[in-house]
């Protein structure tokens, strides 16, 4: 099993796959594994961006 992808990853191939598909040109069955890819992709993104708000919730000081 390939190594969890990075942010910067997932976002740049994130990108690749909108842009193919805004650019047309491909059969559905492609379409359909570029949404599919484009889902992963997204969910990765999601996934460190919550990481990234909860370590920064929990580094606040906490206020009396």
């Amino acid at each position: 099993m390939p190594a969890k992808l990075s942010y910067e990853e997932a976002r740049d191939e994130l990108t690749k796959v909108v842009a193919s598909l805004e650019a047309g040109g491909t059969t559905l069955e492609e379409s359909l594994k570029l949404w599919e890819r484009g889902e992963e992709l997204a969910a990765i993104c999601q996934e460190w961006l919550d990481g990234a708000r909860k370590k920064l919730e929990s580094a606040k000081p906490v206020e009396e």
